[in-house]
């Protein structure tokens, strides 16, 4: 990215539903993740499919997709590696800092999507590694007591995908007593899970400790319970890095809507 002062946010391009996507990458380009993982999930299929801008996917064929742009430009990706500021040079070029050391570089591409850092339950035994937040491969929670926290979109997909999965267990826990903010086709899709009995909703509940073989929740009517679990998939949202982005020129403009 070019970095002018200020630099302004630039508003989304609408995607042409039939252009195909190309790789631009140029030789010696470097991916940062701050991901928990040393490699992308690949998926289960070995095939590539066409992805055209403008359609919905699934998750499996945009996967192979993009490990297939990887694997062609041999891009270098670090895993385990936090962004932490990027300083403008004299003469023209970056340095960009990370948790793990510095880089220069001419061109700077801040991809960081819209989901933040994962916020924090803050309970006893988040740190446990069987904590993640995020679902990247369903699969894995087959024949598992699994526990979805969280009540927006990515929480009932994580609940609903783990349900699918043979002989898994799967509760989600919200805060809330409603789920206000989702898909329709999320709210449907969680209702069949729910009535075939591969999901349990406990509305109005909270984490209170996470154990290596259970989870301690308070429910909504203030008894406490603690369920067997092998699996916990926290789906809170994410904190913005909007400190982090004004501090190297990005412009924020505040909009409100009126009623």
């Amino acid at each position: 990215m070019e970095l002018p002062a200020p630099l302004q946010a630039a508003p989304p391009v609408p995607a042409q539903p039939q252009a195909r996507a190309e790789s631009t990458l140029s030789p010696g380009s470097r991916l940062l993740s701050p991901a928990r993982s040393d490699k992308l999930p690949l998926p289960s299929s070995n095939a590539a499919a066409p992805v055209l801008l403008g359609t919905v996917v699934q998750k499996e064929p945009l996967l192979a997709f993009w490990s297939k742009i990887v694997a062609k430009t041999q891009l270098q990706m670090n895993f385990n590696e936090r962004f932490g500021g990027v300083e403008h040079l004299p003469d023209g070029s970056f340095q960009v800092k990370t948790a793990k050391g510095r880089y220069h570089a001419r061109k700077v591409l801040l991809a960081l999507g819209r989901r933040g850092t994962p916020p924090k339950l803050g309970v006893p035994g988040e740190e446990l590694p069987k904590v993640v937040y995020r679902l990247v491969d369903p699969e894995q929670y087959a024949g598992m007591q699994v526990l979805v926290v969280g009540g927006g979109d990515s929480a009932l997909e994580a609940a609903v995908d783990s349900a699918k999965q043979a002989g898994s267990t799967v509760s989600l826990s919200y805060r809330g007593d409603a789920f206000v903010r989702v898909k329709n086709k999320n709210r449907q899709l969680l209702a069949e899970q729910v009535q075939a009995g591969r999901v349990r909703t406990l509305m109005g509940s909270k984490v209170q400790h996470i154990q290596d073989i259970g989870v301690t929740l308070t429910l909504a009517d203030g008894q406490t319970e603690t369920p067997p679990n092998q699996q916990v998939i926290v789906c809170a949202g994410g904190e913005l890095p909007t400190p982090l982005l004004k501090s190297i020129g990005v412009a924020f403009e505040t909009k409100f809507g009126k009623a």
